[in-house]
Parts: C-alpha cells; sequence; structure tokens
C-alpha cells in the first residue's frame, strides 16, 4: 500500500507591497541604490507573522524627518520608523540615505544593513520593542536568527556561536 502525504501545515503567505518616494528627481536618484522590491519583500517576509500586511516605504531624508518629528518628536531623519496598526498589518519607513550612510560607517554591505532593519521594523510591527535591556536582549536574538536564516552575519558583531 503506498502512504500518502498529508498536506502540512503551511504558513498563510504575508502580503508585502513597496513603495518608493517619488516626489521629485532628486529622491528618486538619492534612493537608487536601494534593493530591489523582491529583495526588500523577501525580508520583510522572513520575518512577518504568516497573513499579515506590511508596505515598506523607501523614502528620502526629509520625509524621514518629517514623519520622525510628528510622531517621535525628534527633529533629525532616521533609518527605520514602524507604524503598527495591529500585530499582524502595518507600515515601515526606510530612508535610503540614512541606511546608505550607516552601512559605509558601519563596514556593512548595503545590503546587509537593508536586511538588518526591514527584520528590525517588521518585529517593531510584531510587538518587539527595545527599551529594556532584556526585551532589547530578545529582539536582537530574534533579528541574529532571522538574519542567519536569510544568510547574513550578526549585525551586533556577536561571535558565532561554538558548535
Amino acid at each position: 500500500m503506498l502512504t500518502q502525504k498529508t498536506p502540512g501545515k503551511r504558513r498563510p503567505r504575508s502580503s508585502v507591497a513597496v513603495q518608493r518616494e517619488r516626489k521629485s528627481v532628486a529622491v528618486q536618484r538619492a534612493a537608487a541604490g536601494a534593493p530591489s522590491a523582491a529583495l526588500l519583500r523577501r525580508f520583510a517576509r522572513a520575518a512577518a507573522l504568516g497573513g499579515c500586511e506590511v508596505v515598506l516605504r523607501v523614502v528620502g531624508p526629509s520625509e524621514s524627518k518629517r514623519l520622525n518629528s510628528r510622531y517621535r518628536r525628534k527633529s533629525q531623519s532616521t533609518n527605520v520608523l514602524s507604524f503598527s496598526y495591529d500585530r499582524r498589518r502595518g507600515d515601515v519607513v526606510l530612508c535610503h540615505q540614512v541606511i546608505a550612510r550607516e552601512a559605509k560607517q558601519q563596514g556593512k554591505s548595503l545590503r546587509a544593513h537593508y536586511a538588518h532593519l526591514v527584520v528590525h521594523g517588521i518585529l517593531h510591527l510584531r510587538g518587539h520593542d527595545h527599551l529594556r535591556r532584556s526585551d532589547a536582549a530578545r529582539m536582537e536574538r530574534a533579528e541574529i536568527r532571522i538574519l542567519r536564516r536569510l544568510g547574513f552575519a550578526d549585525p551586533y558583531g556577536s561571535p558565532a556561536p561554538v558548535e
């Protein structure tokens, strides 16, 4: 008698839309080196809960600064902002110029830094935070685990575990 495969439970696929700010030619040029939409979606899906709805938006420094000022009361552009509507829906705003500058300063590839910040933003949507030391440690462990599955090194530079 032939055995039949029983279908395993599949995690529902997450919906990830990618938007790029198109206000001006200067903004478009500035974000020209950002990873492709397909790659950004791959990073997001690696960290997202199944069946979630996420919008990733790549913006310039003025839009990042405006949002950071309005929602966090900080008057500078920032690398990533997360806006959670519930644990399954939210927006992640990425400022390409800040991310590119940080990647260069930290000696990381742009792709690796984007992967880290997309994962970081998605984890915020899922309810992770880093206000307390214990919460930060848990969030960092989750980031490291997800990034490792994507093929990236520990973004915090911790030595790899010895097996």
